[in-house]
């Protein structure tokens, strides 16, 4: 890339990059005045960051449509909150119903819980588009099924799953339905009461705007979570029992307050600009390079025929060319930046015929532009023409 020129950052289903200035400036100026230990202490300041930690909390719940901000629970990752949740659920002799579009952070640790002859799992498929049938998961799922989790956006082919209909199937049979929605929190609205989800995880580096090393789990009433972690809670030090009462139950040590902050003020940033302004805004992006790539000869698009339902991504090949080289391409040679290879997702690649090489992913995000999106187009027609010559 020519030095000095402004990286076109199509890789926002990773970090969001970059982050809004006042989010950044709002981050700063509140660890300034508050960054202490939280509730560890019974001077005024300690308090003062318990009482804006627990605010978040209930800034989270409403925003999810929680039912008790208690109930919301901070961790370093959507990831850290997976584990957090599906080690805390686990069963010996029950069973769990998943999906092949899941991420590691899913398929590993249920992996591992099944290679060690705890529990059964059954993963449901995706038809051509890339959507999940819930009929298919009503019938997986057995009497000693223990829990549903299901990714709520996919993070290779984008598509957002029907989550209401599949939780109306969980709710007649009387199984939890744990949702992923890493890729989805910050881009559309997620109403946990109505589409009857007993536990989200999430993350809030990616379309919340938020920092790196913030996430968490927010846990409906009547879904009780088995302890997996211990430590110091800042309740009760002389008991050797770890906390039972929520959210300490799966908290252990000092909470990451600057996380929590920058999680905070990105949540007010989309309110303020208005979620579903902005997701159409990088809709129209994502149509523009979809009507592209469709017309470009040589690239061959995945699950994006049609974009309803559907987050600002899309994943695509050329023809001849390993996605790796063409994501290098991309960016030394045009300065844009993208994903390419299995995006931790191996059997989402498996079932496309994509392994194991695995495809090239646009994303996109507050910052990209419709000038960006040509360049892209460009960028893409001259790698393909180039294949093509060749």
């Amino acid at each position: 890339m020519t030095t000095g020129t402004r990286i076109i950052y199509a890789d926002n289903a990773a970090p969001t990059f970059p982050k809004p200035p006042e989010v950044l400036s709002e981050m700063l100026e509140v660890y300034t005045k508050k960054g202490v230990s939280p509730g560890r202490g019974s001077y005024d300041l300690s308090i003062e960051a318990e009482n804006l930690v627990d605010e978040v909390r209930r800034q989270v719940c409403t925003f999810f449509n929680g039912d008790d901000p208690s109930r919301v629970v901070f961790g370093y990752n959507a990831t850290d909150a997976l584990n957090l949740i599906i080690q805390g659920l686990i069963e010996p002799g029950r069973h769990v119903v998943s999906s092949c579009l899941e991420h590691n952070s899913v398929l590993r640790p249920l992996h591992y819980f099944l290679q060690q002859g705890v529990i059964g799992l059954d993963l449901v498929s995706f038809d051509s588009e890339g959507f999940i049938d819930p009929g298919d998961v009503a019938k997986t799922i057995r009497p000693e099924t223990r829990f549903v989790i299901i990714n709520h956006g996919s993070n290779v082919v984008g598509t957002v799953q029907p989550v209401e209909q599949i939780g109306d199937v969980c709710a007649e049979r009387g199984v939890p339905l744990i949702l992923d929605v890493t890729q989805t929190a910050g881009i559309m609205p997620i109403d946990m009461q109505k589409w009857g989800v007993s536990a989200i995880a999430f993350t809030g580096h990616k379309s919340l705007y938020g920092p790196t090393g913030i996430g968490g789990l927010v846990v409906r009433v009547g879904l009780d979570v088995r302890t997996t972690r211990f430590g110091g809670t800042g309740l009760d030090s002389r008991s050797l029992i770890h906390s039972q009462s929520y959210p300490q139950r799966l908290e252990a040590g000092t909470i990451n307050i600057l996380g929590v902050i920058g999680l905070s003020a990105g949540i007010r940033y989309i309110e303020r600009q208005g979620l579903r302004r902005l997701y159409e805004e990088k809709m129209v992006l994502t149509r523009r390079l979809r009507d592209g790539l469709s017309a470009m000869e040589g690239v061959k698009l995945y699950c994006a025929r049609s974009l309803k339902n559907h987050l600002p991504l899309l994943l695509c090949n050329v023809e001849g060319i390993d996605p790796e080289q063409v994501s290098t391409i991309l960016d030394g040679d045009f300065g844009i930046a993208t994903r390419a290879g299995i995006h931790c997702s191996p059997l989402v690649h498996q079932e496309l015929g994509t392994s194991p090489r695995g495809a090239v992913r646009f994303s996109f995000g507050l910052f990209n532009t419709p000038e960006e999106i040509e360049k892209i187009l460009r960028a893409m027609e001259a790698i393909s023409r180039s294949q093509r010559k060749g």
